[in-house]
């Protein structure tokens, strides 16, 4: 028999004919030769997807979750002439795999679907190859291979929330009441009974997981295997174990009046006091077994002990101390008591305590409450602060008062939460050396009755400390000041200002130097100048020495005063020879520190402005005043020469060496404008000392520079 190889693709195009020579034997026969010829002949040929017949073969990726028997891969659709998908021998119809190690299912129709029950939910990549041959029905074939990967499933998986569970049923139960329920996680749940399947004591709800009894239940311990799965996808599921105890009647717990025990005390409770006493009765009748124990947190057990029934404090509930507080002022426990028998049955009653405060101590002053401020310390200025204590919880919870109130002979206040003392009134250092104060400490939130307060009278002494005499301060230190000496009594020059030390002491002034002849005499601080025949002007620097009280020892501070005088001018008579004297005077330095006041420059600018409106206006109303009477034509004349200039010049200046166009008034300095009746000049003359000259009235005494 001759047949082709798998492998081999005739094309007419290329081979139309094949000779071939065959040798054939008998054994003990002469060997037989023979030709045969092949012809290839154009026709339909058979071809398969190109990744299907590749060296790697066509790659599938499907989820773990698949719904099972899924269609997965089509490998080639069915032409009109039908193909049969086989294992490698033409002509059987049956579709087969070359490979069988696999759980994919393969239809004669060329269709690769999942697995009768699912994918194995594996968290892990699981592949499966097929190596599958198509053959149509003129033996023409062709092969490949398709890998299917599945990937795990994106979704929860099936889960138990507990591996394990331990119930308890009393004996005589009716059927079909629940006995516990079992709950799983994860998509489309249902539970099942595995084991035991007989006898069925026992049925589960398939959707909620409730577990039921059948019959009525005797004592006994049944073990049950509990599945949880997916319906959708059965292989992904869960067990859990359920261990069921039926008891007899007699194997209840003890009950116990009362079931949870809750107080309140006092801090105070002595220890041994008994608490509560409890009432417990055994189901079997004895009472004489039953033990009672005690369980809770550690901090809490050191406060309790049971003696029998009787729950009495251990220790003293100290509602001051750091334990007690750091639990809440709380204690918890829970006292056992159990019954004999197999198995002991026990029952916990749980105990809450409240501790309450109770106000046992009297605060405490503080030690050496001793204070110094300066005598003269400002309003509000702190003196120092009572720091009082107290043992009772919350710690040093007090409030402050001052005995006898604030007044003059007690110019303090305290602050009622902090204790802090400070001046409120002046500091009589004259009549006190030091205040004595009685300060009240009063407890606060130290007692469950808000009216249980205690108090202690605590002594402060606020010493007064003396400040030392300063000198007194004079603005300015140094004064130029200048004068026309008149007739008659004395003349006023200064007034001095000076500030002495904050003792309040009056302040004594006495000239030290520069009065050798006296022409000035100080009443208090106030300067006169005594008029004398001064013929020449002349320049007086006087220093006048300032302290404060009595004693000579006290600091002084000395003020320069410069003071010049210019006595009175008697006019010259007019003359047509005139000698100018130059004369010669001595250079005065006079060294002085005042203190620079440097303004915003919006308020130089408003200031400016109302200055010179204001000057504008004095101008106005002297011009007005000037030009009145027999004088009209004259001051019109002078007010049209010195339009331009301030209005501030028309005033009388009593200095020598006047500006030109101020006026001079009367021989005693006064000043005044000229008057209407007598209002022209009738003699020019040259001052003798300027060499200026100078208009004059010879009735008035009134003169003008030129």
């Amino acid at each position: 028999q001759v047949t082709l190889h798998a492998g081999a693709e005739l094309d007419a195009q290329q081979v139309n004919q094949y000779n071939l020579t065959l040798w054939a034997a008998c054994p003990g026969e002469e060997e037989v030769e023979e030709r045969l010829f092949v012809q290839v002949m154009a026709g339909q040929v058979l071809r398969c997807d190109a990744p299907f017949a590749s060296m790697g073969g066509d790659v599938v990726q499907v989820s773990a979750d698949v719904t099972p028997r899924t269609p997965l891969y089509l490998v080639l659709p069915q032409p009109l002439g039908g193909l049969t998908v086989s294992g490698g021998c033409p002509g059987v119809p049956l579709p087969r795999l070359r490979n069988q190690d696999t759980p994919l299912m393969l239809t004669h129709r060329g269709l690769v679907l999942a697995p009768a029950r699912g994918f194995n939910p594996s968290k892990d990549t699981q592949t499966f190859r097929l190596e599958i041959e198509v053959m149509d029905r003129h033996g023409h074939n062709c092969s490949g291979a398709v890998t299917v990967e599945v990937l795990p499933s994106r979704r929860p998986s099936v889960t138990f929330l507990e591996s394990q569970r331990e119930v308890t049923v009393p004996e005589g139960t009716r059927p079909l009441e629940v006995v516990t329920q079992v709950q799983a996680s994860g998509d489309n749940v249902h539970y099942a009974i595995l084991a035991p399947v007989a006898p069925a004591l026992f049925t589960i709800d398939e959707m909620t997981g409730e577990i039921r009894n059948t019959r009525q239940l005797e004592v006994a311990h049944i073990h049950l295997l509990v599945q949880a799965y997916n319906a959708l996808h059965p292989s992904d599921h869960d067990t859990m174990n359920l261990n069921i105890t039926v008891q007899g009647t007699d194997q209840q717990a003890p009950s116990c009046v009362p079931a949870i025990s809750v107080f309140q005390v006092p801090e105070t409770v002595s220890p041994g006091s008994t608490l509560v006493t409890l009432r417990c009765t055994n189901p079997s009748g004895a009472e004489d077994c039953l033990r009672y124990a005690l369980e809770g947190p550690p901090a809490s057990l050191s406060h309790f002990h049971m003696e029998g029934p009787r729950l009495q404090v251990n220790t003293t509930l100290d509602y001051d101390s750091e334990a007690v507080a750091a639990v809440g002022f709380q204690l918890t426990a829970t006292i056992v008591v159990t019954a004999g028998g197999q198995p002991p049955r026990s029952t916990r009653v749980p105990v809450l305590l409240t501790v309450t405060p109770v106000n046992e101590f009297t605060p405490t002053c503080p030690s050496g409450a001793d204070f110094t401020v300066l005598e003269t310390a400002a309003f509000g200025s702190i003196v120092g602060r009572v720091a009082g204590t107290d043992r009772d919880y919350p710690p040093d919870s007090l409030e402050y008062s001052l005995e006898g109130g604030t007044g003059p002979t007690q110019p303090f206040s305290i602050d009622i939460r902090t204790g802090e003392i400070r001046v409120v009134g002046p500091l009589d250092s004259q009549r006190y050396k030091s205040y004595r104060l009685t300060v009240r400490l009063t407890d606060t939130r130290n007692d469950l009755d808000p009216t249980n307060r205690l108090s202690r009278l605590c002594d402060v002494v606020v010493h007064l400390q003396a400040v030392l005499n300063q000198a007194p301060v004079c603005t300015p230190e140094v004064q130029e000041l200048r004068i026309m000496a008149g007739l008659g009594g004395r003349q006023p020059v200064t007034r001095l200002a000076c500030q002495g030390s904050p003792n309040g002491a009056t302040l004594a002034y006495a000239i030290t130097g520069g009065n050798e002849d006296g022409r000035f005499r100080l009443e208090g601080n106030n300067l006169f100048y005594l008029p004398d025949d001064l013929a020449e002007p002349r320049t007086f620097v006087l220093l006048v020495e300032v302290w404060g009280g009595s004693s000579a020892s006290q600091p002084r501070t000395t003020v320069a005063l410069v003071v010049h005088v210019t006595p009175q001018t008697t006019p010259m008579p007019p003359s047509s020879t005139t000698q100018q004297t130059t004369l010669q005077r001595e250079p005065l330095v006079i060294t002085r520190t005042e203190v620079m006041w440097n303004p915003p420059a919006w308020f130089v600018a408003v200031l400016t402005i109302s200055s010179t409106l204001l000057l504008a206006i004095l101008g106005c109303t002297a011009r007005s005043l000037l030009c009145s009477g027999r004088c009209q034509g004259l001051m019109t004349a002078l007010c049209s020469s010195h339009s331009n200039r301030d209005p501030s010049k028309l005033l009388v200046d009593k200095r020598a060496g006047a500006p030109p166009g101020a006026w001079v008034g009367a021989p005693q300095g006064l000043q005044h404008p000229l008057p209407s009746a007598q209002g022209q000049f009738d003699g020019r003359a040259q001052d003798p000392r300027t060499g200026r000259d100078y208009l004059f009235n010879s009735m008035t005494g009134a003169r003008r520079w030129i």
